[in-house]
């Protein structure tokens, strides 16, 4: 037999430990038991986030592939022209079903899209929708081990290009594929973001602590995605639009006694802009909207009403 010893007392020693959560990332607080938000507007918001991506052909993947890019040896067209269908047709359908329903949605742009798709940056700009930033591309995530300093400067291009094409101050952040380094959230806090997506434990805002200050976490759903229950799930359209249905008339409930509620949902473009796809989404649409107490917001407008309850008295 080998000889074994114990594990030194210090081996079990981590300075963060403590109840909740060991790390100080935000506080840790249950959220039946926080001070309830009432929006202004109604019990439910419907935050419809769509995300506008580009997807490299030539993909490196590294250090891994982005979600929903390449999957078959260079030169990948299938996959790649798929993608560029929703920035081609499907955005289309997608803005009509929005604008049919009065969504007033959130856009999250690719700053590399300003170079291969201006058309989509100047029509959300005539449209004035919420514009945050996501990424420079599909192709460049923020991940643990990258150097401090190439994403900084990725961030920064993003920031820089989207900012130009929209007029638009571009205060939210999602991360591609929803990943990010440990760097990150100082990184946006420190250029100026007053909020990024990428966490997804909560239903409702939270305050997010960095090195450069605070910063909110705003939860976009990946539960109800349709790329992750679509095409990760393989789930049927019909079950897609039933899942976005069952999250209202519950969040709805909660809502009754808990105080307001977001849902959100992530769009893609390339996936529900599909002529065998769009009735669903339309379908969903019109079931949430139609119910009393359910109202439609961009983020940062339902996140500036969330502050205001946090300082509002109780």
């Amino acid at each position: 037999m080998s000889d074994t010893k114990a594990l030194p007392p210090e081996h079990l020693q981590y300075p963060e430990r403590h109840y909740g959560m060991d790390h100080d990332l935000y506080s840790w607080e249950m959220l039946t038991n926080r001070k309830p938000v009432h929006w202004q507007q109604g019990k439910l918001a419907l935050w419809v986030n769509v995300s506008l991506q580009f997807f490299p052909l030539n993909q490196r993947g590294l250090p891994f592939p982005p979600a929903g890019g390449m999957t078959m040896p260079y030169p990948d067209l299938r996959h790649f022209s798929l993608r560029d269908y929703g920035n081609r047709v499907g955005i289309y359908r997608i803005l009509r079903a929005l604008d049919k329903y009065n969504i007033k949605p959130t856009f999250a742009v690719n700053g590399e899209l300003v170079q291969r798709a201006p058309y989509l940056l100047h029509l959300l700009r005539e449209r004035g929708d919420e514009v945050i930033a996501h990424g420079w591309n599909m192709d460049s995530p923020h991940y643990g081990g990258q150097s401090k300093g190439v994403e900084k400067e990725l961030i920064s291009r993003t920031l820089g290009s989207l900012r130009k094409a929209t007029g638009q101050e571009v205060r939210g952040w999602l991360s591609p594929g929803k990943v990010h380094s440990e760097n990150t959230p100082t990184l946006l806090a420190e250029q100026g973001f007053e909020y990024f997506c990428d966490w997804v434990n909560d239903d409702m805002p939270y305050r997010f602590n960095t090195n450069s200050g605070a910063l909110w976490a705003m939860p976009l759903s990946t539960e109800l995605e349709d790329q992750f229950i679509l095409r990760n799930n393989l789930h049927s359209e019909t079950s897609y639009a039933e899942q976005m249905e069952d999250a209202c008339r519950f969040l709805l409930s909660e809502a009754q006694t808990q105080g307001g509620r977001i849902l959100a949902l992530n769009i893609h473009p390339w996936m529900l802009g599909q002529p065998h796809r769009i009735a669903y989404l339309e379908r969903a649409l019109e079931f949430i909207t139609a119910q009393p107490g359910v109202f439609s917001a961009p983020a940062h407008s339902l996140l500036q009403q969330r502050e205001q309850a946090i300082a509002q008295p109780a």
